[in-house]
């Protein structure tokens, strides 16, 4: 097998964003898999998670948030490319991962085995994996998902990378992770990397309170909400109570990383995002309750809790960024 990192999925040990005690111990597949996949290399995840801050309510769900390319390349000299697709997939990603570059592949969670119990063999779900290491020959691939790094093998590998050959298939989407230029970078760099792009995104967030545009919307969800099936709320949940509350969490993550190594006052505002974090998960269990129910269901003194919690994160990290001195230093 050809692997890129020579990792073990029995012995993976994944980053401490992905620890189970914390409140969202997964936020969605692309944020997800970087975390492992940056853990993997050696780097420190974290520092790339700045822009959760800037989550906002998008209509009809929370923002899909990201780790944006140009902070990767930024952070980290990762380079993420689209892959053309203009043969069988499995083609190119087998050549991307001998020339030692990560393939980030839109798949179907139906053939995943770490999904089992929720999509594996159940239902047809887009995700997208990270795959580190292939064995074409033996129809084997060790991949970066949610918050793990999983094997599989045989009729799995057929159903997730081999049927785009069939006529009429659409291929997915596709991008290659380039290593040719990452560095891992002295402590005191990436602290003012972080703080550059804290000052960027904190500029990204939203002039008034998501979570009071989301109270209103969330009125109309609930009556449309009791005559659904549970699989429906569990998508409702992660499009809005799981986006909202692991970017407010993971936002934090990121200011106590920046404040423990020097970048400011930022503690205040991460505590306000933990109350955030711990309110999206409240509100998600009081509207389980409501679903395929006849009840009513009050959600009003969470949601004051969460707006309350938005508002003084994103009052505190625009102060801070109004007070904060540093200057890039410009390369001659």
């Amino acid at each position: 097998m050809i692997s890129v990192l020579s990792l073990d999925p029995a012995k993976w040990a994944p980053d401490r964003l992905h620890s189970p005690d914390r409140t969202w111990p997964e936020s969605n597949c692309y944020v997800d898999l970087w975390i492992g996949l940056l853990h993997g290399l050696g780097l420190e995840p974290v520092v790339g998670l700045a822009s959760a801050l800037a989550m906002d309510l998008e209509g009809d769900q929370w923002t899909f948030f990201k780790i944006p390319p140009d902070d990767l390349e930024a952070l980290y000299g990762v380079v993420v490319k689209e892959l053309t697709i203009w043969r069988a997939v499995v083609e190119h990603v087998d050549e991307q991962v001998h020339l030692g570059r990560p393939v980030l592949v839109e798949v179907d969670a139906f053939a995943l085995p770490d999904t089992a119990g929720v999509s594996y063999r159940l239902e047809h779900v887009k995700t997208t994996i990270a795959v580190e290491a292939i064995d074409v020959e033996h129809r084997r691939l060790h991949y970066f998902h949610n918050a793990g790094y999983y094997a599989l093998e045989g009729p799995d590998f057929e159903q997730l990378l081999a049927r785009d050959a069939e006529p009429g298939h659409l291929p997915p989407y596709v991008e290659l992770v380039d290593l040719g230029h990452r560095t891992a970078r002295p402590a005191a760099e990436l602290v003012e990397l972080g703080r550059a792009s804290l000052r960027r995104h904190v500029a990204r967030i939203p002039s008034a309170s998501p979570v009071a545009r989301y109270r209103a919307r969330l009125q109309h969800d609930l009556e449309w909400l009791r005559d659904q099936e549970l699989s429906i709320f569990h998508r409702y949940a992660f499009a809005n109570f799981r986006q909202c509350g692991a970017a407010a969490e993971l936002g934090a993550a990121f200011l106590r990383w920046l404040e423990a190594h020097g970048g400011g006052d930022l503690a205040p505002a991460a505590l306000h995002l933990d109350a955030l974090a711990t309110g999206a998960k409240a509100l998600q269990f009081q509207v389980a309750r409501a679903v395929g129910s006849p009840r009513r269901i009050q959600v009003d003194t969470v949601l004051d809790t969460m707006d309350s919690a938005w508002v003084a994160a994103a009052k505190h990290l625009r102060a801070w960024r109004d007070r904060d001195t540093w200057v890039p230093v410009r390369e001659a």
